[in-house]
């Protein structure tokens, strides 16, 4: 069995169900990048963050979002100390592996630029000090649909930053069911075991990287990025920030199929999780009941993929 699989295998010990949720994820962290699960309440997102902490063996912090956590609550902050007579700092909730932060966009516009730096950068600054964030560093991010009480859209630089939006939805019956056995059956002991660690994680992705891209797939992942910026109902298409992430979760998605080669399947699997999130539509195609995904199916079937022999 190969990491990837022990690792989702020991996942589902804890979360039932949506396997393809779960390998999306994981590909995500493979790929150096973070994931917004965007879903109601009670279906297991927090629960599947933590089976991936406990899986992987990473440093794990979760800080739930309410409209009085201050941007220090994440970055740290800095404390006087009478003994020394220095500043000394105090890390935040982000000084992690993983982060879960659990309801975003309960939080204000403030407190949740504080992760913008710790997304893209790695990175706190405090005081005019920037501390590094361990790695590998992923923030899986939960967020109930907005029109929900208490929440308020996240801006478009956050919803950039995350390599991927994901939905887990309800769960079959026959996996509700199981859930039901587990928490109250002869199952109900089931403990997600470690099988991997900081350092086995950053050794696949590091594999990851080396992962060969032809050009022609480069070609194809620009065309589709540049058809989502020349839709008539598609006010602002996706940034260069998406075809960046769009290729190494292609790259992530080939090398978990093992294979050290990206195929256009690769682009078009992940194509849609990684670029709907990121498209404004215009008033029109609002009025119409256009949705982003099925904008991107459209787009996917109509832009020619290229034929590797």
């Amino acid at each position: 069995m190969n990491p990837c699989d022990e690792i989702l295998a020991q996942v589902k010990r804890a979360f039932v169900g949506k396997r393809d949720v779960a390998r999306k994820i994981l590909m995500t962290m493979l790929a150096g990048g973070h994931v917004l699960l965007e879903d109601i309440p009670g279906v297991g997102k927090t629960t599947l963050a933590v089976a991936f902490s406990n899986a992987t063996d990473l440093q794990y912090k979760r800080i739930q979002f309410t409209p009085d956590v201050l941007p220090s609550d994440i970055t740290g902050f800095s404390i006087y100390r009478r003994e020394t007579g220095a500043m000394e700092y105090q890390p935040g909730a982000a000084i992690c592996n993983l982060l879960l932060a659990d309801e975003i966009n309960r939080a204000s516009s403030r407190t949740q630029s504080a992760l913008l730096e710790a997304m893209e950068e790695g990175s706190v600054t405090v005081d005019g000090v920037t501390h590094r964030i361990p790695q590998p560093f992923t923030v899986i991010a939960t967020q109930n649909p907005t029109g929900s009480a208490g929440t308020q859209l996240l801006p478009d630089s956050q919803l950039d930053r995350f390599m991927m939006r994901l939905s887990i939805g309800y769960p079959e019956a026959a996996a509700e069911r199981e859930m039901l056995r587990r928490k109250h059956g002869e199952a109900r002991n089931q403990a997600v075991q470690k099988v991997a660690d900081a350092q086995a994680l950053l050794q696949m992705r590091e594999e990851v990287s080396r992962v060969f891209v032809h050009d022609e797939i480069y070609d194809y992942i620009v065309r589709l990025a540049r058809a989502t910026r020349e839709h008539p109902f598609i006010r602002q298409g996706v940034s260069p920030r998406c075809s960046v992430a769009a290729m190494a979760l292609a790259q992530a998605c080939a090398w978990m199929d093992g294979r050290d080669y990206v195929v256009p399947e690769d682009v078009r699997a992940i194509y849609p999780d990684c670029a709907a999130h990121r498209l404004l539509l215009t008033a029109q195609a609002k009025s119409q009941g256009q949705q982003p995904r099925e904008l991107l199916a459209g787009l996917l079937h109509k832009t020619p993929a290229p034929k590797l022999r």
